[in-house]
């Protein structure tokens, strides 16, 4: 019985140890205690106004709840920064009669990752995504708001993949 007691026991420390440094978030230690995200130009050639300060916004919003990292103004450990380098909408598929049944509206940001404690992780890399819709629908109002949103989600979890939870 002792030697049962002795074994349980062993193996309740070896998995809560082992547990210490992972999250739900995916992220492992993090070696930095501030963030910053720098505004992130619209350089694409078809502009949308105010996407910019939008996914500025997302990204640090999903950093801050996903880390306990705290922002910065300047001179934090970790930086992102990059713009906006791509704002396009696409025909996708085609009717019977040759005519755009689907668009695709396609954003692509680039996306320069610092960070001052562990230079080995800094990053410059291309995100993109998409959202598809009814070419009889127009992409204003709600239609659009919820596109940008389903495809900033998408690109700011994959930068934060890229950059702190190293997927």
């Amino acid at each position: 019985m002792k030697y049962i007691k002795n074994i349980l026991v062993i193996v309740i420390l070896f998995t809560f140890s082992g547990c210490s440094v992972y999250n739900f978030t995916g992220t492992g230690k993090i070696d930095a205690k501030t963030f910053q995200v720098n505004y992130f130009q619209n350089d694409a050639q078809l502009t949308e106004p105010g996407i910019d300060r939008t996914f500025t916004l997302t990204l640090q919003d999903l950093i801050q709840n996903q880390t306990n990292l705290n922002l910065a103004k300047n001179g934090a450990d970790l930086t992102y920064e990059g713009e906006i380098v791509d704002y396009r909408i696409s025909p996708m598929t085609a009717t019977a009669d040759l005519k755009a049944a689907q668009n695709r509206l396609t954003i692509r940001v680039n996306v320069r990752f610092t960070n001052k404690n562990k230079e080995a992780d800094n990053f410059e890399k291309t995100f993109d995504f998409f959202y598809d819709y009814p070419a009889t629908q127009q992409l204003t109002g709600s239609t659009l708001s919820s596109a940008i949103k389903v495809i900033f989600e998408r690109i700011t979890q994959d930068v934060f993949n890229e950059s702190l939870a190293k997927w």
